[in-house]
């Protein structure tokens, strides 16, 4: 994903999967405590749905929308943790492993590594 963007902006943006189709709104963005880079995006999926979380990288802002890698049926499935709080590092593990991704900077698959992640919630923004 670019890393220049204000994550602040990615508030209210749709969310495409892979092959064009609407997921959903991303509601909010959680940040890397240690770093500040824009990590997870928690995407609403639905009006009377929960927010599933996706990664925010591999995916990228084009056009004004978040294209996601993946195939919305996948997002749908990703593990439940709620919104509103920061994710454990064994959550974040979980949706690592949920989308077959390595965590960042490990150059390894997703593992018990301690990370963190604040948040950036869309009434705040």
């Amino acid at each position: 994903m670019q890393t220049d963007i204000d994550p602040r902006n990615l508030i209210g943006l749709k969310a495409f999967d892979s092959t064009g189709q609407k997921i959903g709104t991303v509601d909010e963005v959680y940040l890397d405590d240690a770093t500040g880079v824009p990590e997870w995006a928690a995407v609403r999926t639905g009006f009377f749905s929960r927010d599933a979380f996706v990664p925010l990288e591999p995916s990228e802002v084009v056009d004004g929308a978040l294209k996601v890698p993946f195939e919305r049926s996948l997002v749908k499935e990703a593990p439940d943790f709620g919104v509103g709080r920061h994710l454990s590092p064994e959550q974040e593990v979980q949706l690592y492993r949920h989308y077959g991704l390595g965590v960042p900077g490990s150059g390894a698959p997703a593992s018990d590594e301690d990370m963190t992640f604040g948040r950036i919630a869309g009434s705040e923004a």
